[in-house]
């Protein structure tokens, strides 16, 4: 299958360039040792993340200690995902690409997948975010109807009702349905895009999901005397955290009713630039404080991360004040809500979608 297109602007491609050049400007400002925040936390928050399993461990008989301490290595998890996993895709945390890559096989012992994961991110939602049938990150589950311009059918039609009763099994989703979907279903995005996926990877997913399970629950119930009920609670109650916790940072960004959901024409080209398509379809978060920068991995400036993957996020507070001047400058279609709203108009996208109305950007 063609991949998609993006209009071809000549006056748009000059526009990057000069925002580029601003960019890297000012990023030649800043000195070169504030990355090492990043490398730091690829030591310090994989090292939490197993204290906090070893914690539970040795204090089972106290059950609260144990349910605790899954819960909070649940945060853990996405603060892993938020600060390094996120990074080490781009080759943002360090240098050498092995390294990276070495920091990305966290992803393999912490229950997802890195190969199939990276693809999804880099090929298909970088490539083409909030393009239906390209991007994965808003792949039509059967339950939540995210693209506008698709009738809702079935329970799709209740889905503002009912969704917080799906959300909290993000996870479990991706766990158990997803990773193995993209590995083995040949109509999935990933391999329309990426093609065939070797063997040694497919055994290397499903050898690393039964090592995940074994530590997490067989290992605490063979050998620390852990009730198998209280070892799937905990395991249980782990993952729903990290699933609420991780949909308050994503969900934000991309799948919004102020955000375009572009359509493909017959030739598949989509209508605008991709300059223009980053900011149509991208928004960011007016929460600016050293939780969302240091903790979060500036997630609240998604508009700069889309257009300037190769930074880390420790350099998106001044990338960002450089789009917003040149946005407002040059007409581009620059958002930027607080948090609660975002969340908000995310609900108001799952009731016009339910109801079948289009406040969407269209073609």
């Amino acid at each position: 299958m063609e991949k998609p297109s993006y209009l071809k602007d000549s006056d748009d491609a000059k526009l990057f360039n000069e925002l580029r050049k601003k960019v890297n400007r000012r990023i030649e400002t800043i000195p070169e040792n504030r990355d090492i925040y990043i490398k730091i936390k690829a030591v310090l928050l994989p090292l939490i993340y197993v204290g906090l399993y070893l914690f539970a461990l040795f204090h089972a008989e106290k059950h609260w200690i144990y349910l605790l301490s899954f819960v909070l290595m649940g945060i853990s998890l996405v603060l892993i995902y938020l600060n390094l996993i996120h990074e080490a895709a781009h080759n943002n945390i360090y240098k050498n690409k092995s390294l990276n890559t070495a920091v990305l096989h966290i992803f393999d012992f912490i229950g997802a997948n890195s190969y199939i994961w990276k693809k999804r991110h880099i090929a298909s939602h970088h490539a083409y975010p909030n393009v239906d049938g390209w991007d994965t990150d808003i792949e039509q589950s059967g339950l939540l109807l995210i693209v506008p311009w698709i009738k809702a059918k079935g329970v799709q039609k209740y889905q503002d009702k009912f969704f917080f009763l799906v959300y909290p099994l993000y996870l479990f989703n991706w766990m158990f349905i997803r990773d193995f979907r993209d590995f083995f279903d040949k109509e999935r995005v990933i391999l329309k895009t990426q093609g065939k996926i070797p063997v040694i990877e497919k055994v290397k997913m499903v050898s690393y999901k039964l090592f995940y399970f074994f530590y997490q629950i067989v290992l605490p119930v063979v050998f620390f005397k852990v009730s198998v009920g209280w070892a799937l609670g905990a395991w249980f109650l782990q993952v729903i955290s990290a699933s609420i916790f991780a949909l308050f940072v994503l969900l934000p960004l991309h799948p919004l009713p102020d955000n375009a959901f572009p359509k493909l024409n017959k030739d598949n080209g989509l209508p605008f630039s991709w300059l223009r398509h980053q900011f149509e379809v991208t928004n960011d978060l007016k929460e600016n404080n050293w939780l969302v920068r240091n903790v979060l991995g500036n997630f609240n400036f998604h508009v700069a991360h889309h257009l300037f993957p190769n930074y880390s996020y420790m350099y998106y507070n001044e990338i960002t004040e450089e789009i917003e001047d040149f946005a407002r400058e040059h007409d581009l279609g620059y958002k930027r809500f607080p948090l609660i709203t975002a969340l908000s108009k995310h609900r108001d996208l799952l009731r016009q979608n339910a109801n079948n109305a289009y406040y969407i950007l269209e073609e």
